[in-house]
């Protein structure tokens, strides 16, 4: 039985979005040798408020940090075209409702395209609906499961699992090993010294 890696994300955490080259690099380094699996662990419930001025103005200023560190792109657009919302819990739901038909790691990385490249917001059911469409998922079985008690029993459930691991905020790489969890450092710019780590521990 292969050793098993645990990416643990929200896909409106902007690290994550500035972890994805990285992340990608490691992935393909470790799937010979490492199952890897996906859990969400849902930055934000479900909220219909308007974000607050001060959590804009962290977030913006992440952005900025994300920007300078690690290269990453990031579209400011979202912040005068949408009204932002503390509310990542749908758009988990709609990761959650993708791997269902294989397709969460296209449905992770449309969310993360559509919020930070074409200044759309995700905490939207309207554009979750659209981005389901765009990686052939039926738009009425994926509307309908998005307002289901069904997944959003799932998605508590996956949240209280992930908080029993022993993460640090997200993205969070917590190995499994004869059902021991091993928690990862995460170099955001080399998947070479993480990679290092994760041999080291098998």
């Amino acid at each position: 039985m292969k050793p098993i890696l645990f990416y643990i994300y929200d896909p409106m955490c902007s690290w994550c979005w500035g972890y994805r080259n990285t992340w990608l690099s490691l992935k393909n380094r470790l799937e010979s040798f490492v199952d890897i699996k996906y859990r969400v662990g849902g930055l934000a419930p479900d909220s219909a408020q308007v974000m607050p001025e001060q959590m804009q103005s962290f977030l913006q200023n992440t952005w900025r940090s994300i920007e300078e560190k690690l290269g990453t792109q990031f579209n400011y657009d979202f912040w005068t075209k949408c009204i932002p919302r503390r509310s990542t819990y749908p758009a988990c739901r709609a990761v959650r409702i993708a791997r269902e038909y294989n397709l969460e790691q296209q449905m992770f990385f449309a969310i993360q395209k559509a919020y930070y490249l074409n200044a759309q917001n995700p905490s939207d059911e309207l554009v979750l609906i659209s981005l389901a469409v765009s990686i052939g998922i039926n738009e009425k079985d994926f509307a309908i499961k998005l307002k289901s008690d069904a997944i959003n029993e799932l998605l508590i459930k996956e949240i209280e699992q992930v908080h029993n691991m022993p993460i640090q905020g997200f993205p969070s790489l917590i190995l499994s090993i004869n059902d021991q969890f091993h928690q990862i450092p995460i170099n955001y710019n080399d998947s070479t010294e993480t990679l290092k780590i994760i041999k080291d521990h098998l």
